[in-house]
């Protein structure tokens, strides 16, 4: 039982890690809803930069991705002065930790829904057009119903990424304990202490089992997708 007793410093990172993985997702999830349907439906120019763009966070270095988030929203930023002016603060903060894990998991939530939607036969779509039903309708009572299972796995991708997400994070909000230490940032910062090997291995361990299940429950929902 030695081995599940957290100290409060890992029980905040676990807590904390999963409080940024569900916010990310669920601030994700509308926006990347609608850029996958555009991806999925419409043809037209800067397609492909728009594409490229939504896949970039995938291959830049997460450290300059998180740089740029700090150059866009930190104190000094693009968008700092009128958000402090709002009340609102990103970098540094727990709210800033969950941005930087939305960017991060956004690529892949939108692909997993781009394929969902490209796999519903449009002539569904399009009987629904022909009895009256508005292009609204059919995306509400057709489209989305038929790719549901696969927005879930993108839901849950992205989940799991946002969940083990180091470099952006670390370079936006830094790492605070009980603030923006994720389980990632808590792993980092125990393996620079000399003695730590125990509560490193309970890290790694539920940082292993979250992430494992995360991506089980995706391969049952992609497969579920298939079959329907």
């Amino acid at each position: 039982m030695s081995w599940l007793s957290l100290s409060p410093v890992e029980f905040q990172a676990l807590t904390l890690s999963l409080w940024v993985a569900m916010v990310s997702v669920l601030v994700s999830l509308p926006f990347a809803t609608a850029v996958a349907y555009i991806l999925a439906r419409r043809r037209f120019w800067g397609h492909g930069l728009l594409n490229a763009l939504v896949h970039l966070p995938l291959v830049l270095p997460p450290v300059v991705t998180g740089y740029l988030l700090l150059m866009a929203f930190g104190r000094r930023g693009v968008f700092g002065p009128p958000l402090e002016a709002l009340g609102l603060q990103l970098a540094f903060t727990s709210a800033g930790a969950a941005l930087a894990a939305a960017v991060m998991a956004f690529p892949l939530i939108v692909r997993a829904i781009r394929l969902a939607l490209e796999a519903v036969d449009p002539k569904l779509e399009e009987a629904a057009s022909t009895l009256g039903a508005s292009s609204v309708k059919v995306f509400i009572f057709v489209t989305l119903p038929l790719s549901l299972p696969g927005i879930l796995a993108g839901a849950v991708v992205g989940f799991a990424k946002a969940l083990g997400e180091f470099g952006a994070t670390i370079t936006f909000v830094s790492n605070i304990p009980g603030e923006t230490q994720t389980i990632a940032s808590a792993i980092y910062a125990l393996l620079q202490v000399p003695g730590q090997e125990a509560a490193v291995g309970r890290m790694i361990g539920f940082s292993i089992l979250l992430s494992f299940g995360a991506l089980l429950l995706s391969e049952v929902l992609a497969r579920r997708m298939v079959r329907r």
